[in-house]
């Protein structure tokens, strides 16, 4: 017998499989600098936007959110409500570092522009336009020292995750993503340094591990079989997933923006 918090994600991957034929829409709608023909963006994110309206008048999900890196978010999309708009949540913000440099020697970099001038207008859009807005870091070996309290309580984001790095098999761990990990002893020197941080949510390795569901491009969480072939039910039963630790990791939370009684 599934518990309520499972029934619930199992009601997301039901919508999952609706959802899938719209992934590359969502990547198109993202990334407009793809589309040459801007009428093009404009269908794919419409597209997205039905697919958030029916999460919650259709299957009357509790939370809709999208995260990103920022990089294409502009302030056209809270304005023509066609990304982010009343159906949307919660907005997070993938943030691995405050300073340039070093977000130049992980990849965080978007050419001319500036990733953290980004997330700044990004957290005042979310503000004004009534979006939850929430911050992602990975600490890695090459933050793991910095000092983010400043930058952190200025942003006031309603959620921090911070992840340790974790090496995932097949799929970081194929780009050498071992330089980039850090010790438990590193990661818990890190959440010290940043206790005094009331929204910071902490993600140690041992946390991590199967308490996601991430399905891949053919419905699949290794070791299950695909939720094509099988339903969602009992792909669940062998798809790995803890749900002792989904919940332990605190992946039960107020994720309704109506419900966070936010001041706006």
């Amino acid at each position: 017998m599934f518990s309520t918090q499972v029934v619930f994600v199992k009601m997301f991957l039901q919508f999952c499989i609706s959802f899938l034929q719209c992934i590359f829409a969502i990547v198109l709608a993202w990334h407009g600098s793809m589309c040459e023909d801007s009428r093009c963006t404009s269908h794919h994110s419409s597209l997205l936007q039905g697919k958030s309206t029916q999460c919650k008048h259709e299957l009357q999900l509790p939370s809709v959110s999208i995260v990103s890196n920022g990089s294409m978010i502009t302030k056209k999309c809270f304005i023509t409500k066609t990304l982010l708009g009343e159906y949307q949540d919660i907005l997070a913000i993938s943030c691995d570092s405050f300073d340039k440099d070093t977000n130049q020697t992980f990849g965080r970099a978007q050419g001319r522009k500036s990733h953290l001038d980004n997330l700044f207008k990004v957290c005042e859009w979310c503000q004004k336009y009534k979006v939850a807005f929430k911050i992602n870091s990975v600490i890695n070996t090459f933050n793991v020292d910095e000092d983010m309290r400043e930058n952190i309580t200025e942003l006031n984001p309603v959620r921090w995750k911070v992840f340790q790095c974790l090496l995932i098999d097949g799929e970081n761990s194929l780009r050498e993503a071992e330089r980039f990990l850090i010790s438990d002893q590193h990661f818990q020197v890190f959440l010290e340094r940043h206790s005094s941080i009331s929204c910071l949510v902490p993600e140690a390795n041992q946390k991590m591990r199967a308490s996601y569901l991430i399905l891949d491009e053919y419905g699949r969480k290794d070791p299950s079989k695909s939720i094509f072939d099988v339903g969602v039910e009992e792909a669940i039963q062998f798809s790995g997933f803890d749900e002792k630790m989904f919940l332990k990791r605190g992946g039960k939370y107020v994720w309704s923006k109506a419900d966070m009684r936010l001041e706006w």
